[in-house]
C-alpha cells in the first residue's frame, strides 16, 4: 500500500510517499480502508520545533524513531480479528490509528466508532484527535455547566470550532475570540458573542468568564486570571510556548493560591465512551466540523506546511481519492 513514512529530520518535505507492507489486524484489531484523514498539531509541532529538542524529547536520536505519519481516521472496515464483535468489513467507521496518511490503518476496535450516515468520510475524519480534546478540555478540565459563560480563545482553528460547538451542546453562553476573516463562521456554528482579538483585548473589558478554554493565543497567565469569576478555570490546551509552558509549570501552583483554577490540557485520550459521545453529537447535527482545505495523499507535506504557516479555519484533510 501506499504511505507517507517520516525517516529523516527536516521541514515537512523531508516526508515521503512510499510502498510499504499492509498491515494485517490483530486478533481485537479492526484494519480500515482509509478514505480520509486529517492533520492535527500532532503532526506539525515536530517540524515548528528545533530537531535537537525533537531528539531529545525521545523522538529518535539519528532519525525518526516513528515513521508513521498521521492518526486521525476515517474509512470503511478492510477485515477484522478473531475476537472482533462490533464492526464487520463494509463498516463505516471513524477514529485514530497510527499510521492514517496512508491507504490502510490498523487498531483496536475500541478506537473506532460507526460513522453516522450523515456525516462524509471527510467531516468525520476531521473529528478525533480535536474534537476530543475540546470535549475533554471543556468537561474533564473545566467542568463545564449549563448556563455558565464560557470563552475560547483561539476559537476559529480545528479544536476551537469543536469547542464553540460542544459548549453549546451543554447549555453554555459561549463567547468566541477569533481573527476578522473568521467573524462570520464563528456567529454560523452558534457563538453567542464573538471578539476580534485584533481589535480588542477580551482580558481587558471587564468580562469575567466561568471557564476560558485558551486553544490558541499569547496572554501570561495573570491575564487570564484576570478575565476569570472567582472560581473560574482556564484551560490551556494550545498557544504560545511561553503559555503552554506557564500553564504546565507555574498552573498547579498558582491553583493553589485561591479558588480561581489554570489547568493544562495534554494530549487528548481516546476512550469508546467519548467517541460515542462525539458520534451522537454528529449525528445528531449538533456538531458539524469545519474543513478550511483537503489536499490529495501525496501533497501531505503541502498541508503539513500550510497549517503551520497559515492561521487555518477549521480543520485540514488528507483524502485518499
Amino acid at each position: 500500500m501506499k504511505a507517507i513514512v517520516h525517516t529523516e529530520y527536516g521541514p515537512p518535505e523531508a516526508l515521503q510517499l512510499r510502498e510499504v507492507e499492509k498491515p494485517t489486524p490483530g486478533e481485537k484489531q479492526v484494519l480500515v480502508k482509509v478514505h480520509a484523514a486529517s492533520v492535527n498539531a500532532l503532526e506539525w509541532r515536530g517540524f515548528a520545533m528545533p530537531a535537537l529538542l525533537v531528539r531529545f524529547m525521545g523522538g529518535g536520536l539519528l532519525k525518526p524513531k516513528n515513521p508513521k505519519v498521521g492518526v486521525d481516521v476515517a474509512g470503511t472496515v478492510e477485515a477484522v480479528g478473531s475476537r472482533v464483535t462490533e464492526f464487520k468489513p463494509g463498516d463505516a467507521v471513524f477514529g485514530v490509528a497510527p499510521g492514517a496518511f496512508a491507504e490502510y490503518a490498523c487498531n483496536g476496535e475500541s478506537k473506532f466508532a460507526l460513522k453516522p450516515a450523515n456525516v462524509s468520510f471527510e467531516a468525520a475524519a476531521a473529528v478525533p484527535v480535536a474534537a476530543l480534546t475540546a470535549l475533554q478540555g471543556l468537561r474533564d478540565k473545566g467542568q463545564i455547566q449549563p448556563g455558565s459563560r464560557v470563552l475560547i480563545d483561539g476559537a476559529s482553528g480545528g479544536v476551537g470550532t469543536f469547542a464553540v460547538q460542544i459548549a453549546k451542546s451543554y447549555g453554555a453562553e459561549v463567547t468566541a475570540v477569533g481573527s476578522t476573516r473568521n467573524l462570520d463562521m464563528l456567529g454560523s456554528i452558534g457563538a453567542d458573542q464573538i471578539i476580534d482579538y485584533k481589535r480588542e483585548d477580551f482580558t481587558r473589558k471587564g468580562q469575567q468568564y466561568a471557564l476560558i478554554l485558551a486553544v490558541n493565543g499569547y496572554h501570561p497567565m495573570q491575564d487570564y486570571r484576570r478575565a476569570l469569576i472567582a472560581t473560574g478555570i482556564c484551560v490551556v490546551a494550545g498557544g504560545s510556548m511561553s503559555q503552554i509552558f506557564q500553564a504546565l509549570l507555574l498552573g498547579p501552583f498558582v491553583s493553589r493560591l485561591g479558588n480561581k483554577k489554570h489547568v493544562f490540557m495534554g494530549i487528548a485520550t481516546t476512550p469508546k465512551k467519548d467517541l460515542l459521545v462525539l458520534q451522537e453529537l454528529l449525528a445528531a447535527g449538533k456538531v458539524v466540523p469545519v474543513i478550511d482545505q483537503c489536499y490529495p495523499l501525496h501533497k501531505t507535506a503541502e498541508a503539513i506546511r500550510y497549517l503551520m504557516e497559515e492561521h487555518a479555519r477549521g480543520k485540514v484533510v488528507i483524502t485518499m481519492g
